[in-house]
């Protein structure tokens, strides 16, 4: 289950909107260095909303979801509850669970809600009170898109300027995602090597064994037990750890 957020954008008003007060390069440059002082990818998407607000011309509210082929998904991030409600999960068949907008971003990077109640979008926008949508595709493969929307209470709210940035800004939070993610893998590895390290030294003394040995020992009881190498050495280093 992806780590959810509620974020409360008034603590992060020192980027103003635009433009007031930055120009476009000056705005993107703020944003992308905040984008990368995130730690993990989970942070990486609680800034990406918060700036999405204050960057995209028209923005009251943003939300990150994932949404699979069949369209299932879940929502990684948002700015406050009426996105959360706005982009929760629902049966893909209901209103609630259908995002016929989001769609289009298997095809094309932008799909645009220009009014939610001429029958745009879905009734769950309008009865929100949400009346335009602005959705930019931020990651996408063969199963799975990751969709960053900014909604507005005004319809028409989205102009070209606001397309433009927000493409510009979609391709900054890709950028900071992917460098947050091998960041966090490469943590996550030398965690497990010193974890492993750890195991095998209490196996050489426990066993009486050299190194090589201890860690043959700890692979064979990783294969027989069906346990990752990690989680084992972790209930050897740790026996209280254990399940």
């Amino acid at each position: 289950m992806p780590k959810r957020f509620v974020v409360d954008t008034s603590q992060f008003s020192d980027l103003p909107r635009f433009p007031a007060g930055l120009d476009l390069a000056e705005a993107l440059t703020e944003a992308a260095r905040r984008l990368h002082e995130t730690s993990t990818p989970d942070s990486t998407l609680e800034t990406a909303v918060r700036l999405a607000v204050d960057l995209v011309p028209g923005a009251d509210h943003a939300g990150i979801s994932a949404v699979e082929r069949d369209d299932r998904r879940s929502t990684l991030a948002w700015t406050d509850d009426v996105v959360r409600t706005a982009e929760g999960s629902g049966d893909p068949g209901s209103e609630a669970g259908h995002r016929p907008y989001w769609h289009r971003l298997w095809t094309a990077p932008v799909a645009v809600v220009e009014d939610s109640e001429n029958g745009e979008g879905d009734g769950a926008l309008a009865g929100l009170g949400l009346r335009s949508a602005l959705s930019l595709r931020l990651r996408a493969d063969r199963r799975r898109l990751t969709v960053l929307t900014a909604y507005a209470r005004k319809p028409r709210a989205f102009d070209e300027t606001a397309l433009r940035i927000g493409r510009l800004f979609t391709t900054h939070v890709g950028i900071a995602l992917d460098s947050a993610t091998v960041r966090e893998q490469l943590t996550e590895a030398m965690r497990t090597r010193d974890l492993i390290g750890q195991a095998t030294g209490i196996l050489m003394e426990r066993m009486d064994i050299d190194a090589a040995g201890a860690f043959d020992s700890l692979v064979r009881a990783s294969q027989r037990e069906n346990v990752k190498l990690r989680d084992l050495a972790r209930r050897i280093v740790d026996p209280h750890s254990a399940p």
